[in-house]
């Protein structure tokens, strides 16, 4: 089971083995300096698990996992199911790198035996995906789970939001649990943040704190770097300058780490030409608005002038709104059912050029980074009331001619968030971006 921190998944097995009423083992790995640390830790959770053998530890200081995942396996009943939960399971293989061999040996001769369910959980994502690929000792043993955050859509119904301010709160909460639980139903974005921001224990300004945490060091060279591009940054010069000139060689390991992870994507533009102008971006919204509103500033909302943040909040939100919604959208358009879309629409990005003349917000190809057949371009108007105008078709129009691929006939796509466009251009508004989520 992956998902990204503070999804909910611990909670989400947790609720599991509660209502499933059945003996269990839940162990939560974590940074331990060495294997032998992490042993101590198994042991002291299993002598206090409800499994019925759990006593055979007591005492117990197996020197290897080997010898304690057998224990284990002899602690497990044989007349009735039984559930072990392992939690952080990356940490252990970065601590012991045999660890995942280990468990494939001990499961395949003895736990395998056993009614057990063993739930593996883990939140780095590249880590766990990679634990089903072929020549690892898990591979098509694993039935692999993946528990994504709360769409926009479900952020919408939870909270009682019209679908433009749903949007709006998905920013905010990058659909995380505990943050949306955070949020009063019926509450406006303003209400919601006067609280929050205000309040140095709640939900939105420690669980990014707590995030990168578990991530990194700090002010090691990748918190560094992801610092800088929630800042703003998303060229590779710009990122440099300001991570403090940081060296190319260490800037391109930075930027792997961070890819690797899958907290920062890095996208190329999209049309028929390969480029390698490639931009940097926070993958999850909510670190997106951590790292540039919140993150910085700590320290004032601690000392209680958390008033500062939310007026500097206040004075940069449509400008930040309206760069920040550009990948909730694309996602939202990739997702729209057949038809709403010109054919053949595999992929939806954007189009920029290292000058930024031209730059297009969206793109849609039969396929990426290098399409065979541009299938759109469109512009994402995120404005209270501000409609597509005759003024923002001449400019698109202008930079389609500029897209290698694109045409006079390629088809022209507006998303606004209130007020229509101009004749002849397929417009799109908050509504079809939630019914994207929902189907």
């Amino acid at each position: 089971m992956r998902g990204r921190r503070r999804v909910g998944k611990s909670r989400l097995v947790e609720e599991f083995v509660e209502r499933a009423d059945v003996p269990h083992l839940f162990y939560t790995a974590s940074a331990q300096p060495t294997a032998a640390a992490d042993l101590a830790l198994f042991v002291s959770a299993v002598a206090g698990s409800t499994l019925p053998g759990a006593g055979l530890f007591t005492g117990q200081a197996p020197a290897t996992w080997d010898a304690a995942l057998t224990l284990l396996a002899a602690a497990l009943p044989t007349d009735r199911p039984s559930v072990v939960v392992i939690d952080e399971m990356p940490y252990l293989i970065a601590t012991d790198p045999g660890f995942e061999g280990t468990l494939q040996k001990v499961f395949d001769r003895e736990l395998s035996r056993r009614p057990v369910l063993v739930i593996c959980v883990g939140s780095d994502l590249a880590m766990m995906e990679a634990l089903n690929d072929y020549g690892r000792p898990f591979h098509q043993r694993a039935t692999e789970m993946v528990i994504p955050p709360l769409s926009p859509a479900d952020v919408g119904e939870m909270l009682e939001l019209a679908p433009a301010d749903a949007i709006d709160a998905y920013l905010v909460t990058g659909g995380l649990p505990l943050v949306v639980d955070d949020w009063a139903p019926g509450d406006g974005l303003r209400d919601y943040l006067s609280g929050a921001v205000r309040d140095p224990t709640s939900a939105l300004l420690v669980s990014g704190e707590r995030a990168l945490a578990a991530e990194f060091p700090p002010q090691s060279q990748p918190d560094t770097v992801l610092r800088a591009i929630g800042a703003g940054e998303r060229t590779f010069s710009s990122i440099a300058r300001a991570a403090g000139g940081i060296p190319q060689g260490s800037l391109h390991r930075a930027l792997r780490l961070l890819t690797d992870k899958r907290i920062v994507e890095a996208t190329l533009p999209l049309s028929t030409r390969p480029s390698r102008e490639t931009r940097y971006v926070v993958a999850d919204p909510y670190l997106r608005f951590w790292l540039a509103f919140l993150g910085p500033h700590l320290a004032e909302i601690e000392r209680g002038r958390g008033d500062l943040t939310l007026a500097r909040i206040d004075s940069s939100w449509t400008s930040w709104r309206g760069r920040a919604v550009e990948p909730v959208i694309r996602e939202s358009l990739r997702r729209l059912p057949s038809g709403q879309l010109p054919a053949d629409t595999a992929v939806v990005s954007g189009f920029w050029t290292r000058t930024n003349d031209p730059e297009i917000d969206l793109v849609g190809g039969d396929r990426g980074p290098v399409a065979k057949r541009i299938t759109f371009v469109g512009s994402v108007k995120w404005l209270e009331h501000g409609p597509f105008d005759a003024h923002d078709l001449s400019r698109l129009l202008h930079h389609r001619a500029q897209l290698p691929g694109a045409d006079e006939r390629t088809p022209v796509v507006a998303v606004v968030r209130g007020g229509r466009a101009v004749d002849g251009v397929t417009v799109l508004g908050p509504e079809e971006l939630l019914t994207a989520w929902r189907d």
